[in-house]
């Protein structure tokens, strides 16, 4: 793809429902297929839900995990304070710029006042 993702969960989740559009479908297909990635908080949350359905246990058991390093906790504090972010979102966002990924996300408004970091709304991929 050329490019490195860190999918958020609204995005797992309405894959999983068919909830987006063909375009996104087709879009996120590809990078399934070419080794998804998340958070740990993405993973916790995720698998975290009492009735979580077979795909979303799958594509977390498939895709590379982006633990707690030093890096991302430093990083995360940092746009704790600097943003007011809640703890999932500032953990996701520390960890697509600690490892320059961009996020798909349908939650634009959870990340638009961080200039340093790359979002991809999952509604509008092509």
């Amino acid at each position: 793809m050329g490019k490195n993702y860190l999918i958020d969960n609204n995005v797992i989740i309405d894959f999983a429902q068919n909830k987006l559009p063909r375009q996104s479908v087709s879009f996120l297909i590809d990078i399934i297929d070419n080794e998804p990635k998340i958070s740990i908080i993405n993973k916790i949350e995720l698998l975290g839900f009492a009735n979580t359905i077979k795909p979303i246990i799958e594509f977390v058991n498939a895709s590379i995990i982006y633990d707690l390093d030093d890096a991302v906790v430093n990083k995360t504090i940092e746009l704790r304070k600097k943003y007011k972010l809640k703890l999932p979102d500032a953990i996701i966002a520390a960890t697509a710029i600690v490892y320059k990924l961009t996020i798909i996300t349908h939650n634009l408004n959870d990340f638009k006042n961080i200039k340093s970091l790359k979002l991809i709304d999952s509604y509008l991929l092509i």
